[in-house]
């Protein structure tokens, strides 16, 4: 599949500027995103004032900011986060009475600080790591236990489960005004840097014993590192390339998706799948903005999130193998095989070792604050319990594919 930028190698930056600033950048990037063949500069006119009209033919009601981090229509045909399945759907299924106005590759808020801007009125809904999140959202530090989730399956049943509204989206709205409706799943490795290359492929956690590697604003997986004597070093999303191209660290805790859409492949040359904790790309609004909807108008919110999960959950398990490259082996036309990112899978036996070392069922103590912490804003509840026997309610073997979605706000 070709990205937005191949399809549009033939339209001037002059003539796609002209068109943004007729149509507005949402409309001409949806309608981007919806043509297929060779791009002209006519086709994405009359595309874009097509969508344009479509979505402007009844007064909004209600007119929204998404701060959508890094994220833009080339790099989300990578990691399927779902942003503009939402817009277009929810566009569409309230007849334009929500209008949103898209805001991505960084224009109006990064992966630190999207939660901020919408806790602060500054945009409507983000979309974000929950990990990045975490340091503006503390509450978000419950899904990052180190080996609480086996599988990305078990990450979407439970993000389909209606205990994830007990156990997550409920303390959000409480403690922090956020409303969570939905997400991508992966589960978070080591992406090791050039220096790594020539070097055999990592076989256990204890070969990246003392390297320095950044982690996000999660303060559960910097436990999980020390844990693994892996030195999490504090670095802002926007800076991993450079830090990892210099040397300055030897590698980055994140996903496969992520190193990717991000353009990370070319200086990473290990993608160490030690799964010990979620990569959860969300997306999420302001709690007050949805409280103040009408009820069908609320429903319609819960619908498109619904509909967005379920693409999230099939196009970004088909992009990872297709598109990222990550399999073993690898498709050889995939962002990691053409950057020669070589894919270190870990056997059971390796990532069994690697959770003994951290993981709260083996190494209790090193957890008990924060696992004290996160139990009372849950209400007293044993938070890595009840989400550690809900991602176990699946058998290990399942494919992320074969999650049965289910509407979690009906479901209980």
């Amino acid at each position: 599949m070709k990205t937005i930028s191949e399809k549009l190698q033939g339209i001037s930056r002059r003539d796609l500027l002209r068109l943004t600033k007729q149509f507005g950048i949402t409309s001409t990037m949806l309608a981007a995103g919806s043509l297929t063949g060779a791009v002209t500069f006519s086709r994405l006119a009359e595309a874009a004032n097509s969508t344009y009209e479509k979505r402007f033919k009844t007064p909004a009601k209600y007119e929204w900011k998404f701060g959508a981090a890094g994220f833009n229509e080339q790099n989300l045909l990578i990691e399927r986060a779902g942003c503009l399945q939402f817009v277009r759907d929810l566009e569409e299924r309230t007849d334009g009475a929500i209008r949103i106005e898209f805001i991505g590759s960084n224009q109006i808020c990064g992966q630190l600080d999207c939660v901020k801007k919408t806790q602060q009125g500054i945009t409507d809904v983000f979309s974000a790591s929950t990990q990045n999140s975490a340091g503006g959202a503390p509450y978000y530090n419950v899904l990052d236990y180190a080996y609480m989730f086996p599988s990305r399956a078990s990450q979407y049943y439970f993000l389909y489960h209606p205990g994830s509204q007990k156990v997550l989206r409920d303390p959000l709205r409480e403690r922090h005004g956020i409303h969570f409706l939905f997400s991508h799943a992966e589960l978070r490795g080591i992406q090791l840097g050039l220096k790594w290359k020539d070097k055999p492929l990592v076989t256990s956690v204890k070969d990246l014993a003392g390297t320095k590697n950044r982690v996000t604003g999660t303060q559960l997986g910097r436990i999980a590192m020390e844990l693994m004597d892996l030195n999490p070093t504090p670095i802002a999303w926007e800076e991993t390339l450079d830090g990892l191209k210099q040397g300055l660290i030897d590698g980055a805790e994140t996903w496969a998706a992520a190193v990717a859409y991000a353009n990370m492949s070319p200086v990473v040359s290990q993608c160490v799948n030690l799964g010990f904790f979620c990569g959860t790309e969300h997306t999420a609004m302001s709690a007050s903005k949805f409280d103040e909807l009408p009820g069908n108008l609320q429903d319609a919110v819960m619908e498109s999130a619904y509909l967005a999960q379920v693409y999230v959950q099939h196009a970004n398990e088909a992009s990872l193998v297709n598109t990222v490259g990550f399999s073993d082996p690898q498709l050889p036309d995939t962002l990691f095989a053409k950057n020669n990112t070589r894919v270190a899978m870990l056997t059971d036996e390796a990532r069994r070792e690697a959770e003994e070392m951290c993981s709260p069922e083996f190494n209790p103590e090193p957890w008990a604050q924060w696992r004290e912490r996160l139990d009372n804003w849950a209400g007293g509840m044993d938070t890595y319990k009840f989400i550690y026997d809900i991602a176990r309610e699946i058998p290990k073997d399942t494919l992320a594919e074969n999650v049965e979605p289910r509407r979690w706000w009906l479901s209980a």
